[in-house]
């Protein structure tokens, strides 16, 4: 009797060990973990490379809607960007060393009138705007390598004189609960690596609790709609720029009440985000 009684005290205290270190847990979760870094490194970035996967690509690629407020915002402003992509990759894919090797990527670029400038390039590239899988950072078998890649990438970029910036993706539209688990992964990751991180994934969050009929997402319920790539763009032309994207002309060809609301959303998550 006394070992059964014993037994049974001591199930019930691992239960109330679980639950407690459960409920530690889960309040760690909800406290979301503020950013060390709010600034990319450079004043006025003149080139980016996004380094990712259709999430960067949808709509004619995000990184045009990003130089495309970059211009609304000062006419005088010149950004260089590439887009290089892999449908569904990871970290992992991507060889960004060969990236950065001279006379490649950014050699020439396409002018309005289609010609083809040659670029005279000092530097190659001012940021390296990256972002992993939209599951990897949270998947048992893949998290691991967002860890290891955040921070070999990180080192890779600073070789070739670059600053790297990480791209905080959205949830899927029917498992919101990424939304804290993206946004505290990649908050850590930008921390561990000093890099600046683009609150992305809070702004979708913030869009769709305020207005659920401004549809963000694809029938697919993780790529983005035109709105999507917009609000998107819109937080990074924030972040990067630090400058408002409020009242800006250029729509990306959404109606003019959208995208107001899309500048605002992005303007106010980088102001919570960055406690700006």
């Amino acid at each position: 009797m006394l070992f059964t009684s014993l037994r049974t005290s001591l199930s019930r205290l691992a239960a109330a060990l679980a639950a407690s270190l459960l409920l530690g847990m889960a309040s760690s979760a909800n406290a979301q973990t503020a950013p060390q870094w709010s600034d990319s490194g450079v004043a006025n970035p003149a080139s980016i490379i996004y380094i990712g996967n259709s999430f960067f690509y949808f709509n004619n690629g995000m990184s045009s809607m990003v130089s495309g407020l970059l211009s609304a915002a000062d006419p005088k402003a010149a950004l260089r960007s590439s887009l290089v992509t892999i449908s569904g990759s990871g970290f992992d894919w991507h060889d960004v060393d060969s990236y950065f090797r001279p006379n490649a990527v950014g050699r020439y670029s396409f002018a309005a009138d289609n010609s083809v400038n040659f670029n005279k390039i000092e530097r190659l590239f001012d940021l390296a705007l990256m972002m992993d899988c939209s599951q990897c950072p949270l998947h048992p078998q893949l998290k691991d390598i967002f860890w290891d890649y955040a921070k070999r990438h990180s080192d890779t970029v600073r070789k070739h004189g670059a600053q790297p910036v990480f791209f905080m993706s959205w949830a899927y539209l029917d498992k919101p609960e990424m939304t804290a688990q993206l946004a505290e992964a990649y908050t850590l990751a930008g921390n561990a690596n000093k890099a600046l991180v683009v609150p992305a994934g809070l702004a979708f969050a913030a869009a769709l609790k305020q207005r659920p009929d401004i549809s963000l997402y694809i029938a697919d319920k993780r790529h983005p709609t035109l709105a999507g790539s917009y609000l998107a763009a819109a937080t990074t032309f924030a972040t990067i720029f630090k400058k408002s994207p409020v009242g800006l002309k250029y729509t990306a060809g959404l109606d003019a009440a959208t995208a107001a609301f899309l500048q605002g959303v992005a303007e106010e998550t980088v102001a919570a985000y960055f406690k700006r």
